[in-house]
């Protein structure tokens, strides 16, 4: 198996959903990944051992928790090579962390005129709340269009650019495509543009697929989920350059992200991404994302990439043995999402039967609507891989849309 090559974890070993599956084929992992052993340990040890709300008690449970939970944000700061641990927000996913962003920065800073600028491969999380908003502000949203082989166009994007331009928002890795888009130039072209733009990335894809360094990258925000990279429902992280936090107002108030409150002077309210954690967090879930994350480093994420790139490169060509299939997002430098239509029959009917065959596959517009407009169609089938797949679960693939065609293709 090819993940021998890569010292890829064994996964009937190390995920318990394929050891208390026999022969699941799992090829859903940019929806959502399984989870290892390890998470799971973590994750339950919290409430069989120590479980307490942090940040307020004096016992030791509360301590602990506290210290275990605090201690996650050094390791997210690590692992996308933030500046300061206190830039790291804890949010419930990507989408409450875009909301945040819409919702603090976005209605301080923007202004009925002004311009911002998203792709036309975003994920709806990344394009409903500045639509909601620009209903209420007046500000222009401007979409950078995409080619054929599922790249964005750069000189397009280029031409967008104005001086009322304010905001980008962009995603670093298709869910829908794969297309890993080169999103330090696109931050860099912005920046050289005009310094004061913010950019914001979307990496829920690109960090579970390759190594992530936000410096490098040269945002301002980056957000992730944490059930995509093997961690737990529930919790995804925003961060933030702490200069644009310190200036951004309350997302949501209550318990925890005060200093004081009274009647007589209202509110004031903690700093850093404290700010922005209103209320008792997902203490568990958090505490597991870090153990995700220590999963993740203990396997090498260069060992994972290669590992996917070959799984990739394998599919690709044997899904060529399949007749009838169209393939949606064909750029050089993609990970490994594989998105299709096949001309003898709808998405959903093939996937259905997949399932059948025991292999679990997503089919749909994938939170893409617009996307799936662009290339005039409404649904594809998507295979995606994860750290866990191997040359068995392509075969079963395969072996399940050549049964699919003989069922289908006679309608």
């Amino acid at each position: 198996m090819v993940g021998l090559m890569f010292n890829i974890p064994d996964r009937n070993e190390n995920f318990p959903i394929f050891k208390n599956n026999t022969g699941l084929v799992y090829l859903d992992t940019a929806s959502s990944a399984q989870k290892p052993q390890c998470v799971i340990d973590v994750y339950n040890r919290v409430y069989e051992t120590h479980y307490a709300n942090i940040h307020r008690g004096l016992y030791q449970f509360s301590q602990v928790t506290t210290e275990k939970y605090e201690a996650v944000r050094g390791k997210v700061a690590q692992f996308i090579n933030a500046p300061n641990a206190d830039e790291v927000i804890f949010t419930r996913n990507t989408t409450e962390a875009i909301n945040l962003v819409a919702e603090s920065w976005g209605r301080k800073n923007l202004q009925a005129g002004d311009e911002i600028i998203i792709s036309g491969m975003e994920h709806h999380a990344n394009i409903v709340p500045w639509q909601i908003l620009s209903e209420k502000i007046g500000f222009k949203i401007k979409i950078i269009p995409v080619l054929d082989d599922g790249t964005l166009d750069f000189d397009a994007f280029k031409a967008l650019l104005s001086e009322k331009t304010k905001f980008i928002g962009l995603v670093h890795v298709s869910n829908a495509l794969g297309t890993v888009n080169d999103v330090k130039l696109i931050v860099n072209e912005a920046k050289d543009f005009y310094s004061d733009i913010k950019v914001l990335i979307d990496g829920s894809q690109s960090i579970v697929h390759s190594s992530v360094d936000i410096q490098d990258i040269g945002c301002d925000f980056f957000c992730f989920t944490g059930h995509k990279i093997y961690g737990p429902n529930g919790v995804g992280v925003l961060w933030a350059r702490a200069e644009i936090l310190a200036d951004m107002p309350p997302y949501q108030s209550g318990g925890d992200m005060i200093e004081t409150v009274s009647f007589e002077e209202g509110a004031t309210f903690k700093s850093g991404a404290a700010k922005f954690e209103a209320g008792t967090p997902a203490i568990a879930e958090v505490i597991a994302l870090g153990e995700a994350i220590e999963f993740i480093n203990e396997a090498g994420m260069e060992n994972i990439a290669a590992h996917e790139v070959a799984l990739l490169n394998i599919m690709m060509e044997q899904l060529q043995a399949v007749d009838g299939l169209t393939f949606y997002g064909t750029a050089p430098n993609k990970v490994g999402v594989v998105s299709f239509t096949a001309s003898w029959a709808h998405a959903s009917d093939i996937a259905m039967i997949l399932d059948q065959c025991g292999v679990a596959v997503r089919s749909g517009h994938h939170c893409c609507m617009p996307l799936m407009a662009r290339f005039g169609i409404d649904a594809t089938v998507r295979a995606s891989l994860g750290l866990y797949s191997n040359e068995a679960d392509i075969e079963a693939l395969v072996n399940g849309l050549k049964k699919a065609k003989e069922m289908l293709g006679s309608y």
